[in-house]
């Protein structure tokens, strides 16, 4: 396959790759907190928390969060730097949601940011409902002179799925967010997904795949839906109300929507970790990073599998033709 030796033997297009290409090096990702809610947990309009978010917001280090920004990156930087001598370096603005505070507090962020060293550039997640006109103008700004890149939280593009996650947005308002960060210009664009929720279909996840491949998207992250503790899916589990994804089923999904995706869009991971291993409820399997990915990557090899291996490109009036209105029969 032509693209093999291009992307370092995988059987898809790692962002590592892209970030190479981008900055001659490997770069590496610097996780930090300085959010500390969203829009849910603040129960605007009368949101909820999402059912499968825990009391750290996907943080990745929760023990450095109390830490100020500049203590949170050197402190993160020397682990990262010591582990795989690391030279280049991405700010990931990753917990809760960065956009929710006004656009001042993420510009003193960046500010503090921008002065360390072997830093080139962010990263900051958010949702598709904070985009306000001055944190777009923010990031046109920034954008012009680092590499600025938005990972938006999407989960899924079906609206009964989104409801049912509790997410406080729709699947048309994702792809008005998309649309408008792209507008932008410079700025790089990625989107979480999210597998393994309840009624999910392989057809949809080729839907799916159908959808991205119609927007400027950038770059994915796949997602396993797993069990927290102390979370409303928890309580789910607990009464029987929601079923973890087993790892063939998960492997099989995450094959179908590769395949379906443009050979040209990036992708972070092709499976989550639960990164707290004492907080995992279920199912075991997410406990284990390396197993996992190379699970994914082996029966992929083993069928001749590989990104964009059935991809075909769509026509313009593709989205206008979808029906987000639900594909999940059993939620």
């Amino acid at each position: 396959m032509q693209y093999f030796e291009k992307w370092q033997e995988l059987p898809y297009y790692p962002i590592s790759l892209f970030y190479r290409e981008k900055f001659g090096e490997k770069v590496y990702k610097i996780p930090v907190s300085v959010s500390q809610t969203c829009p849910n947990r603040e129960g605007l309009k009368g949101m909820k928390t999402c059912v499968f978010c825990d009391v750290w917001g996907s943080a990745a280090y929760p023990e450095v969060r109390d830490q100020v920004l500049k203590d949170q990156i050197l402190t993160n930087k020397e682990r990262i730097r010591k582990r795989f001598n690391a030279n280049k370096f991405l700010v990931y603005f990753q917990a809760y949601t960065n956009s929710f505070a006004k656009s001042e507090h993420l510009r003193q962020q960046f500010e503090v940011a921008e002065q360390v060293e072997d830093v080139v550039g962010f990263v900051v997640g958010t949702r598709p409902d904070c985009l306000s006109p001055a944190v777009l103008r923010l990031w046109q700004e920034y954008a012009k002179k680092h590499f600025l890149s938005v990972e938006l939280g999407v989960q899924t593009f079906d609206e009964k799925a989104l409801v049912w996650m509790e997410r406080g947005h729709s699947a048309v308002q994702s792809i008005k967010a998309i649309l408008k960060i792209k507008e932008l210009g410079e700025v790089d664009l990625g989107i979480h997904l999210m597998f393994g929720l309840p009624g999910e279909t392989d057809e949809f996840i080729k839907k799916t795949a159908r959808i991205v491949n119609s927007l400027p998207i950038d770059n994915v992250k796949l997602h396993n839906l797993h069990v927290l503790s102390n979370t409303p899916l928890e309580e789910m589990y607990k009464k029987g109300e929601f079923v973890p994804i087993s790892r063939e089923d998960y492997t099989r999904r995450v094959q179908i929507f590769l395949e379906h995706l443009n050979p040209n869009t990036a992708v972070h991971r092709v499976a989550a970790v639960a990164s707290r291993h004492d907080e995992l409820v279920a199912p075991y399997w997410a406990a284990s990073k390396l197993d996992n990915y190379q699970f994914i990557i082996d029966k992929m090899r083993e069928q001749n599998s590989y990104q964009g291996k059935k991809f075909v490109s769509e026509g313009k009036g593709f989205l206008h033709r979808t029906d987000f209105s639900g594909t999940f029969t059993s939620i």
